[in-house]
């Protein structure tokens, strides 16, 4: 080796690769303490252990980065391939493989133009699902029994909403406290949804409207509500939702999924219950309308009423002329039974006149009686004789013969009394009387004869004559026949 190739060799520090390593480490570690850098997430690559590695580029170099497992939920955004954020960490260089990274703690979208591709690209997915449809749209109770509000606890929004409900109709509220952007937002929103929507199982604690809302931002402050997470868990929600996210300038895609957008939280608030005045003033009004229709009724039920009235009969002059009518039937009743009672006279005096005497029937009989008899005396005597001659066959005895006679005479007996009770002379006996014109006809009615005309009367035991009404004393003017 030349002197000067000892001499240049002698001017220039040795070290150890560790030591280099060490020193490149120190160096980049010290400069390069906290760090943020803009880049288009690559190569990224999710481990079971929960750590998560990935490239950053841009147009003139790449640098590779991870994210431990205790920072993953705090990085404020999920991370994919392909969207340009701004990584925030600390360079740190891995001695062995000469290598360095960075290591990422915090994360955010680098600009609104990947902020609206995201969203976008989200917003294609799900109408192509159709959580967008109306048709899967709940409709929003009149008057909710219990509001659930989604919400930070700190803030305006809170206040303007439950100022709003007090003022319009006082409502039972069940608030949620949620953050509504950063860390950890994506995952309490999502609890939150979920978390009422498993209390339906609790009806007294279920609340019948949710009302998601939060105060107005920049873009990036409102991506908790653009995330998937969230849109799936108010698609799935089975309680009736309002989305009030923003100003009214502000669209977010839970404005798409949920049941109602609402521009602002005040609005929601008026969304989600009636104004109570109007109720009053509404119920007042319709109770008007219906006590004038009951009244306009009652008075065409009255009118129906009269003209019905108008046209049935007149119900007292009806039981008038109904007792009057019984009263002239009565009259007429009175004065027909004694001509009813004439006529049957008659027509029992027509038929005595028809029927013979019961002397007469009963001399025929006793006519008839005798002839039997003495044909039985002979009969008796031949059969006797016959007897005596000889014929024993012959049963008939003279008791068998008297005994017959004697039912012969008994059934004449009972024919006789029959025709002496309906006989004429009967009749008279029982104090009537037969009154007969001077031709021997009976007389049957009074009127057609004439003043001291001769008649008879016959009675039981005799008969007498008279004349009739013949004028003369007071006592024949009286009726006296003069016997």
């Amino acid at each position: 080796m030349s002197e000067n190739e000892q001499s240049a060799g002698g001017n220039v520090p040795e070290y150890s690769v560790s030591e280099i390593s060490g020193a490149i480490k120190r160096t980049l570690e010290g400069s390069f303490s906290r760090v943020r850098v803009r880049g288009e997430i690559t190569e990224l690559k999710r481990y079971p252990s929960g750590h998560i590695y990935l490239s950053l580029k841009d147009q003139g170099g790449k640098i590779s980065g991870v994210v431990w497992r205790g920072s993953v939920s705090r990085l404020g955004l999920v991370p994919e391939n392909g969207i340009e954020v701004i990584a925030t960490g600390r360079v740190s260089a891995y001695g062995d493989r000469s290598s360095y990274q960075l290591v990422i703690d915090q994360m955010s979208f680098a600009g609104e133009g990947a902020l609206l591709a995201k969203i976008e690209k989200l917003r294609q997915k799900l109408l192509a699902e159709g959580l967008f449809d109306n048709e899967r749209k709940k409709p929003l109770p009149f008057l909710p029994r219990l509001i659930g509000l989604v919400t930070s606890s700190r803030g305006a929004v809170l206040h303007d909403i439950l100022t709003t409900l007090s003022r319009r109709f006082p409502r039972s509220v069940l608030v949620w406290p949620v953050a509504v952007q950063g860390e950890g937002a994506v995952a309490q929103i999502t609890a939150a949804i979920e978390g009422f929507a498993n209390l339906g199982l609790q009806p007294d604690l279920s609340p019948d409207l949710l009302i998601v809302a939060r105060g107005g931002g920049s873009l990036e402050d409102l991506m908790a509500f653009n995330d998937e997470r969230v849109l799936r868990a108010v698609a799935a929600c089975p309680i009736p939702l309002i989305s009030a996210v923003g100003h009214e300038t502000d669209t977010t895609l839970i404005d798409f999924v949920s049941d109602r957008r609402a521009p602002t939280p005040t609005a929601a608030a008026e969304m989600a219950v009636p104004l109570r005045s109007e109720m009053v003033a509404d119920l007042a009004h319709r109770g008007a309308r219906l006590a004038g229709a009951l009244s306009r009724q009652l008075q065409l039920a009255r009118a129906r009423q009269d003209q019905v009235s108008a046209r049935l009969p007149d119900l007292p002059s009806l039981l008038e002329t109904a007792r009057l009518r019984l009263d002239e039937r009565g009259q007429r009743l009175e004065l027909a039974l004694p001509m009813v009672a004439a006529r049957a006279r008659q027509r029992l005096m027509s038929l005595e006149g028809r029927v013979p005497s019961a002397a007469h029937f009963l001399g025929q009989k006793r006519s008839r009686l005798d002839l039997a008899s003495a044909a039985l005396a002979v009969g008796i005597r031949h059969r006797m004789q016959q007897e005596r001659a000889g014929f024993t066959h012959a049963r008939l005895g003279t008791e068998t013969l008297t005994a017959r006679l004697g039912l012969d005479r008994a059934r004449l007996a009972g024919i006789a009394g029959r025709l002496e009770a309906v006989s004429p002379e009967a009749v008279l006996a029982r104090g009537y009387a037969l009154v007969q014109d001077g031709r021997g006809k009976p007389v049957t009615t009074a009127s057609g004869r004439p003043r001291g005309g001769a008649i008879t009367l016959r009675f039981a035991d005799g008969t007498r004559s008279g004349r009739l009404d013949p004028v003369g004393t007071e006592q024949e003017e009286q009726g006296d026949l003069g016997l």
